[in-house]
């Protein structure tokens, strides 16, 4: 397993990612939110604005009569389980975010991080058409970004803690961790694990950001740069 610390690529083309913080920021206000409500009341914002299989198939009814269920294709993203839900996907964006809003734009990756959650919600709801549980989290999303990040940065270096007997500090080409997680989530979902992970939005949102990718990227970036 390995786990991010820090990477090495500068980012060439903006100043600031500002919309890669601000979607952190965000995400992170959100989730304090849910946190000081009454439990019945964060449950109700899950149930409501989390993207459940069921509701969009309309076998069961919406908890929030005035929320198209189809905009928790979105919202869902925004929501989170629990601060270590949250902190690991907001470390992620933060680290290969930047990164990516350098390379495709600050408007465009906008775009690109909503379409990443918005594909990853379908592949999720695609191959689990049956279920009453609400998907929540921004991790296909930051799946698409880790995605694009592999695909236009394979070498870049990466601070990693490796943890195989115990944790070792290591820096390596970002294609070894991603290439290894991304793995992993076609791992578990052959050997169906019964894990309370959505390993189809993963993989949905992974895809979907190589793909984005190359359509929105700058022309400047080349595919498979970054040595």
């Amino acid at each position: 397993m390995f786990f991010p610390l820090h990477d090495s690529n500068k980012i060439k083309h903006i100043k600031f990612a500002y919309v890669n913080y601000s979607l952190i920021a965000i995400t992170t206000i959100v989730f304090i939110f849910q946190s000081i409500l009454p439990q019945n009341a964060s449950d109700g914002i899950v149930v409501g604005f989390g993207m459940i299989p069921m509701v969009v198939n309309d076998l069961i009814p919406q908890q929030i009569a005035w929320f198209p269920e189809e905009l928790t294709f979105i919202s869902y993203m925004f929501l989170h389980a629990d601060w270590l839900h949250l902190l690991s996907n907001m470390l992620f964006l933060w680290i290969f975010g930047d990164n990516i809003e350098d390379a495709l734009g600050h408007t465009k990756y906008l775009i690109f991080y909503l379409l990443c959650g918005v594909f990853a919600a379908m592949a999720h709801y695609y191959f689990n058409q049956d279920s009453n549980g609400p998907l929540i989290g921004a991790s296909g999303a930051v799946a698409g970004v880790m995605g694009a990040y592999v695909l236009l940065f394979p070498f870049a270096r990466l601070l990693v803690i490796a943890k195989i007997i115990i944790p070792i500090p290591l820096k390596i080409p970002a294609f070894w961790m991603l290439g290894f997680w991304i793995l992993t989530q076609f791992f578990f979902v052959i050997i169906g694990s019964e894990d309370n992970i959505a390993w189809w939005a993963h993989i949905g949102g992974f895809t979907a950001g190589i793909i984005l990718a190359v359509i929105l990227k700058r022309k400047e970036f080349p595919l498979l740069g970054g040595r």
